[in-house]
């Protein structure tokens, strides 16, 4: 694919509980940086969580604790684990990778998904 693809968004009750995947695309280089950002109505994009190829991950202030963020490999795909979800955690999520995770923010060196909706009701 040309693109890569996340699923795994819905409407959810606050306190609940979604798992994001992202299938990558054909280009995607297993030794890259992948992440995960979303963008919320009136706010900035943000990132959410990034991992590195060999493992370290970072996770923004507002989800750590929450939030996990893994990937496989071997099948190309990320993850997001996201636990005890609040209102505040709505928005589109994109998947992103970079040859960098300091990368993954700049569009010129990054590759992006097209989203996914998470909608947390209280």
């Amino acid at each position: 694919q040309e693109r890569h693809v996340e699923s795994g968004g819905g409407s959810v009750q606050a306190g609940g509980s979604l798992r994001l995947s992202c299938e990558t695309s054909k280009y995607f280089v297993t030794t890259h940086c992948m992440g995960w950002f979303r963008q919320s109505p009136g706010k900035d994009r943000e990132e959410v969580a990034h991992i590195d190829s060999d493992g370290p991950t970072k996770y923004a202030d507002a989800v750590k604790g929450r939030f996990t963020i893994s990937r496989d490999n071997a099948k190309r795909t990320l993850y997001l684990q996201m636990n005890n979800l609040k209102p505040e955690d709505t928005g589109m999520y994109y998947c992103v990778t970079s040859a960098d995770c300091g990368w993954l923010n700049l569009p010129v060196h990054s590759s992006w998904g097209q989203g996914t909706q998470v909608t947390v009701f209280s």
